[in-house]
């Protein structure tokens, strides 16, 4: 259950063994996250009396405040590269997988049993199908009745890493979408309404028949929205299930020499969800005590978090994962 909060941020709090005063820590950035970061926080708090203010801004806020030193840690969902990391004097981890869904309103079709391939899902955001009877949309989809009705596509307004990672799906999915648009926090859609943050894509869905728009898969089950049937990278039909998100996340590969870059989008296996995603937190090099009070909070969320993590449909990391960030803690944060 999301817990009821009074704004959008949230306060938690650090560990009980924590030997920090009460103190208060400003995080922002990604939505994807947010919702977990939250409950994480509202438990953190109630245990220790420390509290975490976090803004969901989107992930190119995060970068962007963090990189100005507006806040003591960002979020994103765009792992940052090793230069980028670099040049903005950043370390950066990885706090917990999710997945992202192609949610749709479309009165009649429950939810996972409409069929998108991912070749589909790409030409509906390019704008070249355009219509939910199209005749690519009914081969896919014996014995639905899909609607002599326009599609109405949703999209991100702000800077993503939501949008990142489902265009990096895209281009991976499609030639054409790759030329074309590519991958980015940003592209220049072709066609449809923009939202602001998870929150505004899931909300527009819901309240705009006939649309489709992508979001994690927390905002869906909160709105209670559909979710479409998508293709593994083998071309095996997989519904957007905890079990077909894990069976994408264990071919995640990290390494601490890295800070942890990767993309999980399109993994191998005839199970694996395509659009898995993990999300990822980052500090400031210079941040000294208050790197150390964020990394309480965050190792308290490792060792208490887990049910929650579940409970909102997201995939806490490997406990072998958990061990090797602070791993990585240890040897930078000073």
């Amino acid at each position: 259950m999301f817990k009821k909060i009074a704004s959008i941020a949230l306060v938690a709090a650090v560990t009980i063994t924590s030997s920090f005063a009460a103190d208060k820590i400003n995080g922002a950035g990604a939505s994807f996250p947010a919702p977990l970061y939250y409950d994480w926080a509202y438990n953190y708090q109630k245990d220790t009396k420390n509290k975490v203010n976090y803004q969901s801004i989107g992930s190119g806020g995060g970068i962007k405040q963090i990189s100005q030193r507006i806040v003591d840690f960002g979020a994103t969902d765009e792992a940052l590269n090793t230069l980028k990391l670099a040049k903005d004097n950043l370390f950066q981890f990885p706090a917990v997988i999710g997945s992202i869904v192609v949610a749709f309103n479309v009165d009649g079709i429950a939810d996972e049993t409409l069929n998108l391939s991912n070749e589909n899902v790409a030409d509906i955001f390019a704008g070249k199908i355009t219509m939910w009877n199209d005749a690519k949309i009914v081969a896919d989809n014996a014995g639905v009745n899909l609607p002599n009705q326009k599609i109405i596509v949703v999209h991100r307004s702000d800077g993503s890493g939501t949008t990142f990672n489902f265009t990096y799906y895209l281009s991976g999915s499609s030639e054409s979408w790759k030329n074309t648009y590519g991958t980015g926090k940003t592209v220049d859609w072709a066609t449809g309404i923009g939202g602001k943050g998870n929150e505004g894509v899931a909300n527009l869905v819901k309240q705009t028949p006939y649309s489709i728009g992508y979001i994690e898969s927390a905002y869906k089950d909160k709105n209670n929205l559909s979710a479409a049937v998508l293709k593994t990278a083998s071309g095996k039909w997989v519904k957007a299930t905890e079990e077909n998100f894990k069976a994408a996340a264990k071919y995640a590969t990290w390494t601490k020499e890295k800070h942890f870059h990767s993309v999980l989008a399109l993994q191998q296996g005839d199970t694996s969800y395509p659009i898995v995603a993990a999300t990822f937190i980052l500090l400031p090099r210079e941040g000294g005590e208050m790197n150390k009070k964020v990394i309480a909070f965050y190792d308290y969320a490792f060792k208490n978090g887990d049910e929650a993590a579940k409970k909102l449909g997201y995939i806490a990391l490997p406990e072998d994962t958990k061990n090797m960030i602070r791993e990585y803690w240890a040897a930078n944060i000073k």
